[in-house]
């Protein structure tokens, strides 16, 4: 079965890439990872507080309106924060030397300012892409939501003003009108939207009174989410599309080209299962393409989206009103 897909311009020998997590942080992890059937890696994301920490070392400097906010430093150790910035930019030179797939590095991001020229550090280092992954939390309320919208365009544009790798940006679903949001993206100049990120959710120990995170690892049960969105968006946007969340098996990955991905991005799969997750993932695919009668994923991509839909409709909530009427 020919198992290559296209993202990002790079020709990948399947469609399963690693997100980024802990798993790949380590030239270790990531061999182990590759071994097992991974066609890209992205890196574990790096903070753009890292970045404009060891750009500046002043605190003060950071601390400015619509920048970044200071809280984040409650995560970091100040002592050894100069170090990361060397320690990202070592881990591209290094585990470029020792795979042969796209490395994409990621930069965890909230605004377009001092930071943006790292960028040149990342190519110089052997980053393949960048991947950008912008979450600015819609809880401001001074700002609208199109000047909330605005510093995605902000950033997106700043990155792209001085990259010459191509850069990805994997996007949050918190947008007035999510569907325009990824087709204005789309058309700045990237290649690559994934859909969608997690980040940090917040439960209440009720002993301690603080606050602790919930459902850092993803289930099977999330898959509906980003299924949708891929499926409404195919072959509507001017870039790649590429699923996260949810996806934990082989059947999963199917869903998602069927839906009109490129390629998706794993996890939380490999949390709960270890790196051999991806091979069982690939011979699942390859045992449907095979039971179907598809010779490569082109065969059957974007043949559920809802743009080749019979009934486009179902995406859509109305179906969903219907859906428990019938039943309730």
């Amino acid at each position: 079965m020919d198992l290559r897909t296209s993202y990002l311009g790079f020709t990948l020998h399947n469609p399963i890439i690693v997100g980024s997590c802990g798993y790949t942080n380590s030239l270790k992890d990531i061999k182990t990872l590759v071994e097992n059937g991974a066609s890209a890696i992205v890196l574990k994301s790096i903070f753009e507080e890292e970045i404009v920490w060891e750009m500046e070392a002043n605190l003060a400097q950071m601390q400015r309106p619509m920048t970044i906010y200071p809280e984040i430093y409650d995560f970091f150790d100040l002592e050894t924060i100069e170090d990361s910035v060397t320690k990202y930019l070592n881990l591209i030179s290094d585990v470029k030397k020792e795979v042969n797939v796209p490395i994409i590095a990621s930069v965890n991001c909230v605004s377009s300012h001092e930071w943006v020229p790292f960028t040149r550090r990342i190519e110089d280092a052997g980053a393949d892409a960048i991947e950008l992954n912008i979450f600015i939390m819609p809880s401001d309320l001074t700002r609208t939501s199109q000047e909330n919208e605005k510093m995605y365009f902000e950033i997106i544009n700043s990155v792209l003003s001085v990259a010459k790798i191509p850069v990805a940006v994997k996007l949050s679903y918190y947008f007035t009108n999510l569907a325009s949001m990824i087709k204005q993206i789309s058309e700045t100049g990237v290649k690559g939207i994934v859909l969608f990120n997690r980040f940090f959710e917040p439960d209440f120990d009720l002993d301690s009174f603080t606050v602790i995170p919930t459902n850092v690892l993803s289930t099977s049960a999330e898959l509906g989410k980003t299924l949708r969105w891929i499926a409404i968006m195919s072959g509507r946007v001017g870039c790649d599309l590429c699923a996260s969340t949810g996806i934990h098996d082989g059947k999963a990955v199917i869903k998602q080209i069927l839906a009109g991905a490129k390629a998706v991005q794993v996890a939380s799969a490999i949390y709960r299962n270890g790196p051999k997750i991806i091979g069982q993932m690939l011979e699942e695919i390859e045992n449907w393409m095979n039971e179907k009668g598809f010779n490569s994923l082109e065969d059957f991509r974007g043949r559920m989206s809802q743009s080749r839909s019979l009934n486009p409709a179902v995406y859509e909530r109305a179906q969903f009103m219907h859906y428990f009427s019938e039943r309730f």
